[in-house]
């Protein structure tokens, strides 16, 4: 049987419930384990909408946050690559078969049998228990899927690179983004921000597409070479032909061929948003072009490791605002209604000192 303690957490019981205190049970450190007092956690656009079970069943209680920041407070006898006092991070997954040929690749986002997500998956320590993710006093992760935080970063900015920044990181480094390279980014949000910060540290031509005039700024400040208007046609026309690449971050239903237009010969489309709805293809807007429209998760451990080491090269972290966990509930309206730039951070000593 699992050793346990008990440690305070904000979860709801039931999809229609709001987030409130609870406690939850976290394993006693095994030999491979590192404990972590849990410093500041990301809020994600998949929180909210796994706490309200509108991505597939959800189990409950649920303890949302897969973007964790904190601080190595215990480690267990076989761990090597941390000590107590190191800051770490911890993304979405916390375990996965490492079996299969795409953990053996370092490609455990794609598991065969699946990863073991932060929260709301099958406990493997718990059984009949779901996952607590970073809504919490601590948390206890194996050492391979723990990550270390680059020193000169601002440590609540960081958080958000946990999902945020691995999930634009990596296909932008799949296909190849650098100097020479025309990449678009469709929709300046959570995602859409840290793309663009990204794609032009890597060397990139960036080009923003926005539907609102009023983001123009915003994007040029965020590193963006152009910005256009999707909504002008003459301004999407101008682009036609023009972009090796598009990484596209929006989750509305919008129409996908526009975008598919504007890629050169040979060029790639991948979709990070997850719009609700199916979105149409038209045949020509790929077969015209020998273009691709592609899709793309998060990262493996490695890679993760790899964006957080470029992010620190270049300096970059998330545009946040810092909320403490007794505003989860009002966060989340907010989130529905895009009134943050560009991602709520909880900063997790409002929960300790509750």
């Amino acid at each position: 049987m699992t050793q346990s303690f008990e440690i305070k957490a904000f979860g709801n019981q039931a999809k229609e419930a709001e987030l409130e205190q609870l406690s939850i049970q976290r394993r006693k450190p095994t030999p491979h384990d590192v404990e972590i007092d849990i410093l500041f956690c990301g809020v994600c656009h998949s929180d909210l909408h796994t706490a309200r079970s509108e991505w597939g069943p959800t189990m409950y209680p649920c303890v949302p946050g897969h973007e964790i920041v904190g601080k190595v407070r215990n480690v267990g006898g076989h761990v090597s690559k941390f000590k107590v006092g190191d800051m770490v991070g911890v993304g979405c997954m916390v375990d996965s078969c490492r079996e299969c040929e795409y953990c053996k690749e370092g490609l455990e986002q794609y598991c065969e049998p699946g990863m073991v997500g932060t929260y709301n998956a099958p406990d493997p320590y718990f059984p009949g228990s779901p996952t607590f993710g970073g809504y919490s006093e601590t948390v206890v992760v194996d050492e391979h899927y723990v990550l270390r935080i680059p020193d000169n970063l601002d440590l609540a900015a960081a958080a958000p690179l946990l999902c945020a920044g691995i999930t634009t990181y990596s296909p932008l480094h799949h296909w190849q983004v650098g100097p020479g390279k025309k990449v678009g980014v469709v929709g300046i949000g959570g995602l859409g921000h840290m793309a663009i910060k990204i794609a032009k540290a890597m060397g990139a031509h960036v080009v923003a597409f926005t539907t609102s005039e009023t983001k123009f700024a915003e994007a040029k400040r965020l590193g963006a070479d152009e910005v256009v208007l999707s909504k002008d046609k003459e301004q999407m026309a101008a682009f036609k032909g023009k972009l090796h690449f598009i990484l596209d971050a929006v989750s509305a239903e919008h129409d996908i061929n526009a975008y598919l237009r504007l890629l050169r010969v040979d060029g790639s489309l991948a979709l990070v948003g997850a719009p609700e709805h199916p979105l149409p293809v038209a045949a020509f807007s790929l077969i015209v072009g020998r273009k691709s429209f592609a899709g793309s998760s998060i990262g493996g451990i490695r890679e993760t490791q790899e964006m957080l080491d470029f992010c620190g090269e270049h300096n970059i972290t998330a545009d946040i605002e810092m909320i403490d966990i007794q505003n989860i509930n009002e966060a989340y309206e907010r989130l529905l209604k895009g009134d943050v730039k560009y991602r709520f951070v909880i900063d997790m000593a409002s929960l300790k000192g509750n």
